[in-house]
């Protein structure tokens, strides 16, 4: 076939072969591999990404795959299979649901067996199919969430998810309602709401498969059903993406699904604070001061930067359970896309071994974050004259400085920011949520349980 010139092996090329003798299979589907010594961890996922796209478009029912047996530098088994099953669930996504006659589609592709060299490789193998499996299902709940217009995905709408969620996995969950944070002294969150006709919640769940009095890990996530900015209005222009503005509350429970299906012996807390952000003539107004949970004052200078308001009361709100570390998701700011492009979320934290772990669950998961300085020099840049400090720092360091608001109420906690404003959706004809970084919040879960003593461990 190489002589002949019907392929020459370029990365993601494919050749199908029909009736070959001696084989039981109908069909053979060469993809190119490009050069050995460049088979990197992207170049694999590309070729796994064409493989997916190729089976779909010849309607292939059944599949069996030999690409977990290529050799890629720094990477077992485990990992090969893993990546397999998610860039193949990935790839095979589809989000019709709200279409009044579906796309048209070929037979579906039912089953895929993953060759492995050796029967010795099959525990381990099996092990990474069940990690990747519940990885993707929690990859494609995100998406889904995300992928939902704003006049569905409400704020009720993500506490109802959330709920069913519970239902389906040992996972309790609590709803605050308006009320419930007006009694807490929400100040920031609420003020956020006030624009809106959709009632705020606080949506917190509850995993526990770690021993109980095992410090939890907290994961808050901002959701943003809708953000039109508020008084200080987005352009319109790709206003429409702003329904992704929930993203880092879709990574929470999409990653809390993966831990409650991989059955982790971890504590796991998820929180979530929900509303729109919309113009009102009872929305905050630049110049308004409002008092968050923590009693901190806050002179809010652009109703734009309303993520950080609602967050610093959910941080405020993860400090009753005791956590041992806690980890926000946010479609932060425009700044971190500016900076960091849709390859890596921005990280910044006040605690290094913690941030040292996320960085290395990235690298291993394939979803990367970049760390960014978090030094006291940039905090006088949030000072303000009338209350405690601003929600905006200006336009220089915009990321860092947003962050920095955050850091004024984690001062009590082992504390990490993951900026995904680049990472969690995709515009253009490719519009659409890409579930990250729930591969990276599951792969920091999984380490942490493999890390425990096995004294720390619950009995079986």
């Amino acid at each position: 076939m190489l002589r002949r010139g019907d392929l020459d092996g370029r990365p993601g090329q494919t050749l199908l072969l029909h009736n070959l003798p001696n084989l039981p299979a109908e069909r053979v589907l060469l993809v190119g591999g490009g050069k050995e010594k460049e088979l990197t961890d992207r170049r694999f996922r590309e070729i796994l990404a064409k493989t997916a796209a190729a089976l779909k478009q010849i309607g292939a029912t059944d599949a069996v795959s030999y690409l977990t047996e290529l050799d890629i530098k720094g990477r077992d088994l485990a990992w090969k299979v893993r990546q397999t099953v998610e860039v193949t669930e990935a790839s095979l996504y589809r989000f019709d649901q709200l279409k009044s006659i579906p796309n048209n589609q070929k037979r579906a592709l039912k089953r895929i067996v993953l060759a492995v060299a050796k029967r010795s490789d099959l525990a381990t193998g099996e092990k990474a199919l069940r990690e990747g499996q519940a990885i993707a299902a929690g990859v494609a709940l995100a998406r889904d969430l995300g992928n939902l217009p704003g006049n569905i995905c409400t704020p009720s709408y993500l506490a109802d998810q959330a709920k069913e969620l519970g239902r389906q996995h040992p996972l309790k969950v609590t709803i605050l309602e308006e009320a419930d944070m007006h009694a807490l002294g929400m100040g920031a969150l609420l003020s956020v709401a006030r624009g809106s006709r959709q009632p705020p919640k606080l949506i917190v769940l509850e995993y526990h498969g770690g021993k109980p009095d095992a410090p939890p890990v907290a994961l808050v996530g901002k959701g943003l059903t809708f953000d039109a900015g508020g008084i200080s209005l987005k352009p319109a222009d790709k206003m429409d993406e702003m329904k992704f503005d929930m993203c880092g509350a879709a990574s929470v429970l999409g990653a809390l699904k993966a831990v409650a299906e991989l059955k982790l012996p971890l504590n796991v807390i998820g929180v979530i604070p929900s509303s729109e952000n919309l113009p009102d003539g009872n929305a905050n107004k630049p110049g308004d001061i409002v008092t968050s949970m923590s009693g901190q004052t806050i002179e809010v200078l652009n109703t734009d930067a309303e993520g950080r308001l609602i967050l610093c009361d959910a941080l405020t709100y993860a400090e009753r359970y005791n956590p041992a570390v806690v980890i926000d998701i946010a479609t932060l700011t425009g700044a971190c896309v500016i900076a960091l492009g849709a390859h890596a979320a921005g990280l910044l934290a006040n605690h290094e071994p913690l941030a040292r772990e996320l960085l290395a669950a990235g690298r291993y998961a394939h979803d990367r974050a970049w760390q960014l300085p978090l030094w006291d020099e940039y905090q006088q840049q949030l000072d303000s004259n009338f209350a405690d400090m601003a929600n905006v720092g200006g336009r220089e360091a915009g990321t860092i400085t947003g962050a920095c608001f955050l850091a004024r109420y984690a001062k009590k906690l082992k504390w990490a920011h993951l900026d995904i404003a680049g990472v969690a959706w995709k515009g253009g004809k490719e519009k659409g949520s890409t579930g990250r970084p729930v591969p990276l919040l599951t792969q920091f879960l999984i380490s942490r349980a493999e890390s425990l003593p096995a004294a720390d461990k619950p009995a079986a």
